[in-house]
């Protein structure tokens, strides 16, 4: 380092930009959590309680589509504060194809209680 240079210290610095030197350029795209409403959050909540619960169960077809679908949904709740129409859907399909390896989980009938099934 030079010793004409000038000495730049960043303390603690949230939600934000910088940009140093010639032509430099900084953004900041600050966002909050989407809001869930009461019913999402529910949703939410018993889609993970079966998650946690498909971990011990020996992996299938079924089993494994419908965690997927699980996680697909748990990510859709969790950046956009709901579940779509079309996740739904899926979720419901998926549930009811593992129908006979989920009867013995209280949660598999919480989710389908939530979905209307």
């Amino acid at each position: 380092m030079a010793t004409d240079e000038p000495n730049v210290s960043i303390g603690r610095a949230d939600n934000s930009s910088f940009a140093f030197g010639a032509n430099a350029r900084a953004e900041t795209h600050n966002t909050t959590a989407t809001a869930r409403d009461e019913t999402a959050e529910e949703l939410l909540a018993a889609v993970r309680e079966l998650r946690a619960d498909l971990t011990r169960l020996r992996e299938n077809e079924q089993v494994a589509r419908l965690d997927s679908t699980l996680a697909d949904t748990e990510e859709e709740i969790t950046r956009t504060g709901t579940a779509g129409e079309g996740r739904i859907q899926r979720l419901r399909e998926a549930l009811t194809d593992a129908q006979s390896v989920l009867t013995l989980f209280s949660s598999a009938g919480a989710v389908a209680a939530l979905l209307g099934m």
